[in-house]
């Protein structure tokens, strides 16, 4: 199981990348815009790095929902490999089934 520090700036970091997203979004459309004057978009780029570089969605991470494992992570059920197998041998997950030959 991941330190809960490292599970815990990782919320921290969602609350921010959430926060952040309207103002973000908007700074990148102006300083993205070739038909806006030069200077404006420079101002554009300086006010968006004053943001707090943790409220970039670059940052995150995935983690595994049940244990916070950082590696080996499936995108679709939002847990790490050994979760799934541990829940595929319970019958948690529809469909998946433990093979054997």
């Amino acid at each position: 199981m991941a330190k809960k520090a490292m599970i815990e700036r990782e919320k921290k970091r969602q609350r921010l990348v959430e926060q952040y997203a309207d103002k973000r979004a908007a700074l990148k459309d102006v300083a993205n815009d070739e038909s806006k004057p030069m200077e404006e978009r420079f101002k554009a780029r300086l006010k968006l790095a004053k943001l707090p570089r943790n409220s970039s969605a670059v940052r995150l991470h995935n983690r595994c929902q049940l244990t916070g494992r950082p590696h080996a992570y499936y995108r679709k059920l939002k847990v790490s490999r050994i979760m799934l197998r541990e829940l595929g041998y319970m019958g948690q997950i529809p469909g998946l089934v433990k093979s054997s030959w």
